[in-house]
């Protein structure tokens, strides 16, 4: 089911300054390249915790910390790897039925 609405993205690092723009970048490359139009906000973990994502984006050790906020959380090992993202997020969101 397609989304009538831009997809909601965080980028997560534990204190949402320095990686989390660093990833927040590389997310809105990776999904621009996928046609998917999506807010993305840099966040720390505190933060994710009140809000209410489609799709979470960070590393183990953050988002093994919010494992059911998201309907979709992607874990990331390198912050500028635009091409695994991309894969990750087209898996994903396929499977979600959100690509356009």
């Amino acid at each position: 089911m397609a989304l009538d609405r831009p997809l909601e993205v965080l980028t997560v690092c534990g204190v949402g300054m320095g990686s989390s723009l660093m990833l927040k970048m590389t997310a809105e490359s990776a999904l621009r390249a996928l046609g998917v139009d999506a807010r993305v906000e840099c966040v720390d973990v505190s933060t994710a915790r009140g809000k209410q994502p489609d799709v979470i984006i960070g590393q183990d050790m953050h988002t093994s910390e919010l494992p059911e906020l998201a309907p979709v959380v992607v874990t990331i090992s390198d912050f500028l790897d635009s091409d695994g993202l991309e894969s990750a997020l087209r898996e994903r969101l396929g499977a979600k039925g959100w690509l356009p």
